[in-house]
């Protein structure tokens, strides 16, 4: 019992410092097709959670421009039905601290995020498969943008000015990408790269063989590269007996796991952990 309450005291402790979220004042736009598009935001600057519904219908981008300026805003949590963030949308937020992309976003417009100063890391989720020019350019307080699936589509423009661009060994800026993702080199869009690692072993998602194949049920696991990842399978997670199905070293951080007796169970679930 007294465990719990310790808990209990951690998380109220964690929830008093979060910060608080203002009353946002959106200006919309109707799409062609129904949606709406977030044009303008006119309310008080701090935490911004962008709605994903407004009056039934589907937020579903945010304009050009539509934070544009808003130097005291310090938190934002994108909507979930957002797939395109415009051209300078969150351009010269000097005070931005923290962006929360979700997985429904899949382009990220010209200097979107330009000139956000106090930007120290960015992660990108797998539906991103286009970011224009200059999407974090002059964002001089930016470390490590995080990519969690395939390297998308970019020029040699893509997240930087050209000076900056030409130049990587002028900026402390790394791309991190998951081992077992594609299409990414020694650099992207002119930056250096490097694996990310995981503190703990993590199973990709459906865009990296997570399912049913011809040969049976699998997965690509992501972790460090030669790292060894025992996977475990039972088949009630009520009274659990979890049994060794495979040992896989993660060559290059990544590996696949397939199950070719996953036909012989009613239901099968799956871990992973470290030997």
């Amino acid at each position: 019992m007294k465990a719990k309450r310790n808990l209990i005291q951690i998380c109220l402790l964690c929830a008093a410092m979060l910060p608080s979220v203002v009353q946002a004042q959106f200006t919309f736009t109707t799409n062609n097709d129904g949606s709406l598009n977030l044009s303008q935001y006119t309310g008080s600057d701090g935490a911004v959670i962008i709605p994903s519904t407004t009056n039934g219908l589907p937020v579903t981008s945010i304009g050009d421009g539509a934070f544009l300026v808003c130097f005291s805003l310090t938190n934002v949590t994108i909507g979930t039905n957002i797939t395109s963030i415009g051209v300078w949308a969150f351009g010269l937020c000097g005070s931005l601290t923290c962006i929360t992309i979700p997985n429904s976003v899949t382009s990220i417009g010209d200097t979107a995020f330009g000139e956000c100063a106090s930007l120290t890391s960015v992660t990108i989720p797998n539906s991103v498969t286009n970011i224009g020019d200059m999407a974090f350019d002059i964002c001089t307080s930016l470390m490590r943008i995080y990519f969690k699936g395939n390297a998308p589509s970019v020029n040699l423009l893509a997240l930087l000015s050209p000076v900056i661009t030409n130049s990587p060994s002028d900026t402390n800026l790394t791309v991190n990408y998951l081992p077992g993702t594609t299409g990414w080199g020694a650099t992207f869009g002119g930056l250096p790269t490097a694996p990310w690692d995981q503190p703990n072993p993590l199973i990709l998602g459906n865009d990296y063989g997570l399912g049913v194949n011809t040969n049976g049920f699998g997965f690509t696991i992501s972790w460090a590269t030669n790292i060894s990842v025992v996977v475990e399978a039972c088949t009630n997670l009520f009274t659990p007996d979890w049994q060794l199905v495979q040992t896989n070293t993660l060559t290059g951080g990544s590996s696949y796991f397939n199950d070719s007796q996953w036909t012989n169970y009613p239901g099968r679930f799956y871990r992973l952990r470290s030997p």
